[in-house]
């Protein structure tokens, strides 16, 4: 993906993303969306809000922050993975619109993210959610976007984070791991394609000393005090190395991190080949983490 290809790229994603008819789920699901204050100076967030019929409040919750490569991409893309996730447990699960690059670069989209959390978790009550069970997820630049925000509400003291979910993250701006060259024109989102994305949202810091943590998570220094991790990934993608060296530096700080690299995985493999024996495999190992985080 070239940077001509941005607006056929969000044609794509926007017209695959799933209605309320479908994220309803035959009526287990209440479906509403709340215009949101965003961050100071910036326009309002839309925040998509998916509540059980039965819910059981005060409730456990997914908050979602969808992929796209940091250039497309909206509040409903994916979000019936995270229902997936979601349903079994009677969570909550709320996805969040933010700004996308190149009209919007860095920190805007983090910071719509982290704005968009700190709503949630204020209006708790009125959403029938237990604030102290928020778990933050995403998956390739939602993934990425959900480790910054991980570590953008420790160093700000913001929004207790229960758990974060790191489905194939994008988190590394340099583009220069081991499995980023081996990816060069190659599969779902090639060498091409992540430099294409991490110039759209960082323009000429891409790749220097002036990046931020919080819109790259591999140039954090510091990843002691985060909530448990679960970080997976596949072992034939642009993102495989990067993901490994998050999860074991986690590891290294003291924290605690689950890490599966699915042999073969391609970037996305779980949604563009749900019935693999690999894909039920992943949604078997992301539900059973949800299930071990909630009970602990």
């Amino acid at each position: 993906m070239t940077p001509d290809m941005i607006h056929t790229v969000r044609g794509f994603m926007d017209a695959g993303a799933p209605t309320d008819e479908a994220l309803a789920r035959g009526g287990a699901y209440r479906i509403e969306e709340r215009r949101v204050p965003g961050p100071a100076g910036a326009p309002d967030l839309t925040l998509l809000i998916c509540t059980p019929r039965n819910l059981k409040a005060p409730a456990p919750a997914i908050y979602h922050t969808h992929g796209g490569g940091m250039i497309s991409g909206n509040r409903r893309s994916s979000t019936d993975s995270m229902l997936d996730l979601a349903e079994p447990h009677g969570m909550i699960v709320v996805s969040v619109e933010y700004r996308l690059a190149p009209e919007h670069p860095d920190p805007a989209p983090i910071e719509d993210v982290y704005a968009g959390l700190v709503w949630t978790a204020g209006h708790a009550d009125e959403l029938g959610m237990d604030p102290e069970r928020i778990v933050i997820a995403g998956a390739s630049a939602g993934g990425g976007l959900t480790a910054g925000l991980g570590l953008l509400s420790r160093d700000r003291g913001g929004p207790a984070v229960f758990g974060q979910l790191l489905a194939c993250p994008m988190i590394d701006d340099r583009n220069d791991t081991v499995s980023s060259l081996q990816m060069k024109g190659l599969g779902v989102w090639d060498h091409v394609a992540n430099q294409t994305g991490w110039d759209s949202l960082l323009g000429s810091r891409r790749g220097g000393p002036d990046v931020s943590p919080y819109a790259a998570a591999a140039r954090a220094t510091e990843l002691s005090g985060l909530p448990p991790t679960f970080v997976d990934v596949g072992s034939a993608e642009t993102f495989r190395d990067e993901a490994v060296a998050y999860a074991s530096r986690i590891w290294a700080a003291g924290g605690r991190a689950e890490l599966h690299v699915w042999p073969g995985g391609f970037h996305g493999f779980d949604n563009l080949a749900p019935d693999a024996a690999v894909s039920r495999a992943v949604r078997k190992a992301r539900q059973d983490w949800i299930g071990r985080l909630l009970t602990r």
